[in-house]
C-alpha cells in the first residue's frame, strides 16, 4: 500500500495532533459500536513513523518484508545498476531465489544487505579521516606535484 499525500494546512494540525497522541502513550481506538482496544507499541511506533511521513507531505508505502523484488526493482532501491545486482547475487552477497527463470530478493534480505553496506562505508569513511587527521592532512588541500595553487 503506497499513499502520497500533500496535506493542506488542516490537516497537518490533525496530523500533528495525531502524532501527539502517539507518542505519549496509550492509545485506544473505538469501533462503531463503541468497543475499545488499545493499539500496542509496535503499531504506535509504526504509526508515528507514517504521520511523520505524512506531516511532510512524503509517500508513505508499507510493504511486507518477505516482498519480493526483482532484481531491476532491487537495484533501483540500492541505487545501483542492475548488471551490477545480478553480479552481487551471482558473488552470494546478498541471497536470492528464483521464480522460473528470475531472480527475486526478499525485501527484509535487501535492507539487511542496505544496512551493512552502509554501516561499511560510514566505517571507511572514518578510518580515511582519522587516516588524514594521524597525517595531518585533514583540512589542508595536498596539490599533486607540479600543481600551481591559484
Amino acid at each position: 500500500m503506497t499513499a502520497v499525500l500533500n496535506p493542506t494546512a488542516s490537516e497537518t494540525a490533525q496530523l500533528q495532533e495525531l502524532r501527539q497522541l502517539v507518542k505519549q502513550g496509550p492509545v485506544k481506538i473505538v469501533d462503531a459500536k463503541g468497543r475499545k482496544l488499545q493499539l500496542p507499541r509496535p503499531v504506535l511506533g509504526l504509526l508515528d513513523e507514517i504521520l511523520k511521513n505524512m506531516q511532510a507531505g512524503k509517500g508513505v508505502s508499507i510493504v511486507p518484508e518477505h516482498q519480493e523484488l526483482t532484481t531491476q526493482r532491487a537495484a533501483n532501491m540500492l541505487g545501483i545498476s542492475r548488471p551490477f545486482m545480478v553480479r552481487l547475487l551471482e558473488e552470494d552477497k546478498l541471497p536470492f531465489h528464483m521464480v522460473g527463470s528470475h531472480r527475486r530478493v526478499y525485501l527484509k534480505d535487501l535492507l539487511a544487505y542496505k544496512a551493512r553496506r552502509d554501516k561499511e562505508r560510514h566505517a571507511s569513511i572514518v578510518r580515511m579521516a582519522r587516516m588524514e587527521v594521524k597525517a595531518g592532512t585533514y583540512d589542508k588541500v595536498v596539490l599533486p606535484k607540479g600543481a600551481v595553487d591559484r
